[in-house]
């Protein structure tokens, strides 16, 4: 599949996918032919069973700078373009983050602004440098947190830090975003590239199905009451128990070495 706005970067033998949004020039403000090509990648590595674990990551100084405001200014409003354009393109991107198949793993590398700093967080974790941040600056333009804005950062931080970052628009700094639930781990900028893909290393090597239904049981907690959730978990343990990995891992445990998952 040919990208003109994005960028793939296959390792070890495609089971790890890195997706590089790749307008620098713009600070990898999104499009709608980025955010279309950027579904398309994502669905078509969630449906690839040799894929294991797919990244995000900015070209240039910045991760995203959120939407392409010179495209936004040919929107009208008078025939609500601005909604439409949410529906056919931001709202399918978020889907396709939530419900694949693989790990789906930011990598901040520099500003991450408005729908960029979105999505950072509706990837399952983001590790970014030192030197990043996050700034959640729709306010400042006139507009609401789209890209599940209003969904899932009062999850991560809380309704009255939620209200804060967005209201006000304030630059997060990586260490800071770290503290308060925006950023699992940063490294440092030397470090960056090494630290970051021994973590993307170990889930291309890890048992895929696990991470997959771990993920489905976490979204499905936003909306299930706890007898519902452990219902739930009741399920999807057995499926995971039927799994090749399952009986890999436990033989690995018995023989006393590491498991050799297929992902399976």
């Amino acid at each position: 599949m040919n990208y003109t706005q994005i960028e793939i970067d296959a390792q070890f033998d495609g089971k790890l996918q890195l997706i590089y949004l790749n307008q620098p020039e713009s600070y990898n403000s999104l499009t709608q032919v980025m955010l279309q090509e950027l579904r398309n990648a994502i669905r078509k590595f969630s449906e690839d069973e040799n894929v294991r674990c797919v990244a995000i990551a900015g070209k240039g100084k910045a991760f995203c700078a959120g939407q392409n405001l010179k495209e936004a200014l040919g929107f009208n409003e008078d025939d609500r373009t601005i909604q439409r354009f949410v529906i056919e393109y931001y709202n399918p991107l978020v889907v396709e983050i939530i419900k694949c198949r693989k790990p789906v793993i930011a990598l901040v590398n520099g500003p991450a602004v408005g729908a960029g700093a979105m999505l950072a967080s509706i990837c399952d974790f983001t590790l970014a440098t030192e030197s990043s941040y996050f700034s959640f600056a729709f306010a400042n333009i006139g507009l609401i947190p789209d890209t599940a804005g209003t969904y899932y950062l009062p999850k991560l931080v809380g309704r009255q830090l939620a209200s804060y970052l967005t209201f006000t628009g304030k630059k997060v700094p990586a260490l800071e975003a770290k503290k308060i639930g925006l950023a699992a781990d940063v490294f440092a900028d030397s470090e960056f590239v090494e630290k970051s893909m021994e973590v993307l290393t170990q889930l291309s090597h890890s048992a895929t199905t696990a991470l997959y239904l771990t993920k489905k049981a976490f979204n499905k907690s936003y909306d299930f009451t706890l007898r519902e959730q452990l219902d739930y978990e009741s399920i999807i343990q057995q499926d995971a128990a039927e799994t090749e990995d399952f009986k890999e891992g436990v033989a690995a445990f018995i023989e006393k070495r590491l498991p050799n998952y297929k992902g399976k």
